[in-house]
């Protein structure tokens, strides 16, 4: 499915002499990781500790061989079904408030994929970098990518570029990226099961897990870093959007003035933005296929509601995934007060 779905466009690209080089090192890496099966497409392979399909781990080697970053890049950062889509909606209406009128705004046409590029696929368009690096500033990303697999001129201090993450109750992470896997599977295979599904999640091995260390990467660099990495809670973003609309303009160099708050701009955006308004767009509601033909502009829209999980999980799996969330930060706390002294 891999092979003939997500590679059926790129692999035929001519590549220039840069991505060559790139290419000829991740065949040559690809046979010496450790592989396990993935939840919809064939394979994950773990690599420096995270588990990447073969597409992502490609592009991540294209971007840290060629992405050359910009002081004005703001890139949206998730784990796989953290509230990617919406993250990338409000930092577009946020960023380009001036530039649209809310009657007629470019996310009532377009996914907010289509206008929130998503980094390890762009990265591959026409075989080089030549599309990536004509993309305006300030450029818009979106990426799933672990903050410790990006190159250190995008991490480090000396960088201007911005990274806005979203993290969210890793059980409801869990059935959203359930429900979303078995609507990938290839049609001849059976849908996986919640108990399959559970144990590779709790072992880490989900598209771009451990989801535990996905999270604790970008808080830290949240800590380490405050002018460089926002990190927000999904849960808060649905309990107070407004308040955070504000924290993420204010991140961004682009708080609201005064004028703006009294036209309401914050509350037009919360609204534009809304689960409600985004999934009842008819270009939400399309199953049309994104390059790879693989996902569909409605597979992005499930329910967006906090708690669902308490539908499908039984008490104790509730508690297993408690437990190592418990576990995991604890560790993640000592390991950060470790570096500090």
């Amino acid at each position: 499915m891999e092979t003939s779905k997500v590679f059926s466009r790129i692999e035929n690209l001519e590549l220039d002499e840069g991505y060559q080089k790139t290419y000829q090192n991740f065949d040559e890496l690809l046979p010496t990781l450790p592989p396990r099966k993935g939840w919809w497409l064939d394979q994950l392979f773990q690599y420096q500790g995270f588990w990447l399909s073969s597409f992502a781990l490609r592009g991540d080697m294209l971007v840290n061989d060629h992405f050359k970053p910009r002081p004005t890049d703001i890139i949206v950062a998730t784990s796989p079904k953290c509230g990617t889509t919406w993250l990338r909606a409000l930092v577009f209406s946020i960023v380009n408030r001036n530039s649209f009128d809310f009657s007629d705004h470019p996310l009532s046409k377009n996914n907010p994929r289509e206008l929130v590029l998503f980094l390890e696929g762009v990265i591959y368009s026409d075989g080089s970098s030549s599309f990536i690096d004509g993309l305006p500033s300030p450029r818009l990303l979106s990426t799933h990518l672990p903050f410790s697999l990006f190159p250190k001129r995008m991490t480090d201090d000396s960088s201007d570029c911005r990274f806005v993450y979203i993290c969210r109750d890793p059980k409801d992470v869990f059935i959203s990226k359930w429900h979303f896997a078995n609507k990938l599977r290839a049609k001849e295979l059976p849908p996986i099961t919640l108990e399959e599904a559970f144990d590779s999640f709790c072992q880490g091995v989900s598209h771009y897990g451990p989801f535990w260390d996905h999270v604790l990467g970008y808080w830290k660099a949240s800590l380490e870093s405050p002018k460089k990495v926002l990190f927000l809670k999904y849960e808060d973003v649905k309990k107070q959007p407004a308040d955070c609309v504000r924290k993420v303009a204010g991140f961004l160099g682009v708080p609201f003035s005064p004028e703006e708050e009294n036209k309401e701009i914050v509350e037009e955006i919360v609204k534009l933005c809304s689960f409600e308004n985004m999934s009842n767009l008819e270009v939400n509601k399309t199953d049309t296929k994104d390059s790879a033909n693989l996902i569909g502009n409605s597979d992005f829209f499930r329910k967006g509601e906090v708690g669902d999980w308490a539908n499908h999980l039984s008490p104790q799996m509730a508690e297993t995934l408690d437990q190592i969330t418990e576990q995991k930060l604890k560790a993640g706390i000592k390991q950060l007060m470790d570096q500090q002294n």
